[in-house]
């Protein structure tokens, strides 16, 4: 075919092509020449399918502990196109209400998939085989998602992080290294009968301290909040998102994880301690914490009621 039976379209493609990689001092017609001896790309391999469903390990012989490894890592995934969208919030300049909407439904929408999803913990699994795997998990925790707290940090200023006993005594505290050692999510990794600090959360400093020491002054100025307080255009719509993701991830989204510690690590009259002893009866209770986002949205009565009747509805069935 010559080049005047080709479609006016495909002319005009080739030609932008050309002046593509001429611009780059590339030949097109070698790229060209690649394309003609690549394989079709396949489903398979552009997700790299293989490569995921190799990546579930169980440790024991027990069914249900590939549930257990497949909804964590799921989990993981939906954190990162959380942590995804937030970074693009933080790093747009100016901010708009249009765009802030727009990738906070996304990120509200992923916490609805999340939150939803956790049935699968507490429905999805024999209590048996769970209380049996889950030991030789020792001493590695759901509390080491080290992407969660990325998230936490790029959500709020990180005042609001700290320990809730500690956090009026740190007011204006810039040092990462005392601010990091007082985060309230510490406390929660500390041993139930002496306070001193679980294996879990030393392994978890070792990798991640660096890290997310940086992360709280990079997003000092970018987070979430002071994103909302840029914005010239913010309204009620934009207000009201920024408290449905507040509820969601400060209490829908731990209660979710309460739930199910409930349903299998309660135990009358001895509660049976998380694997990697973390304090899960005043950790994940979310009216303990008082870990609250974007507190400024909030009446007084609000705050002083966060949580409040979510865990005796949820938990028990019943209202307060």
């Amino acid at each position: 075919m010559s080049p005047a039976h080709y479609p006016k379209d495909v002319i005009e493609k080739i030609e932008l092509l050309q002046e593509k990689f001429k611009a780059s001092g590339q030949d097109l017609s070698s790229y060209l020449e690649g394309l003609l001896y690549a394989d079709y790309m396949t489903y398979w391999d552009y997700i790299n399918l293989d490569i995921l469903l190799s990546l579930q390990q169980p440790r024991t012989s027990f069914k249900d502990e590939k549930i257990f490894i497949i909804y964590h890592q799921i989990t993981e995934l939906y954190f990162n196109l959380i942590i995804w969208e937030l970074e693009q919030i933080a790093d747009k300049k100016p901010i708009d209400a249009k765009f802030f909407k727009e990738r906070l439904d996304r990120v509200i929408m992923y916490f609805d998939q999340l939150i939803s999803s956790f049935a699968v913990m507490w429905k999805g699994m024999e209590r048996e085989q769970f209380l049996k795997f889950r030991m030789s998990l020792l001493p590695s925790s759901g509390f080491q998602s080290a992407q969660y707290r990325v998230i936490e940090l790029q959500s709020t200023d990180v005042h609001q992080l700290i320990h809730i006993d500690k956090r009026e005594d740190l007011m204006g505290e810039r040092d990462p290294d005392v601010i990091f050692d007082n985060l309230y999510w510490q406390h929660g990794a500390k041993e139930l009968a002496t306070g001193e600090k679980t294996l879990t959360l030393k392994s978890f400093e070792k990798k991640y301290s660096k890290d997310l020491k940086e992360l709280i002054e990079v997003y000092h100025n970018k987070n979430i909040w002071r994103k909302y307080l840029e914005c010239l255009d913010k309204d009620e719509e934009l207000k009201q998102m920024l408290r449905s993701l507040d509820l969601k991830a400060n209490v829908f989204w731990p209660l979710a994880h309460y739930k199910s510690a409930v349903r299998y690590l309660q135990r009358d009259p001895v509660d049976i301690a998380a694997t990697g002893g973390t304090n899960w009866q005043k950790y994940l209770p979310p009216r303990f914490q008082k870990v609250i986002f974007f507190p400024e949205l909030w009446s007084q009565k609000e705050m002083d009621e966060w949580g409040k009747g979510w865990v005796v509805k949820e938990v028990f069935g019943n209202e307060e």
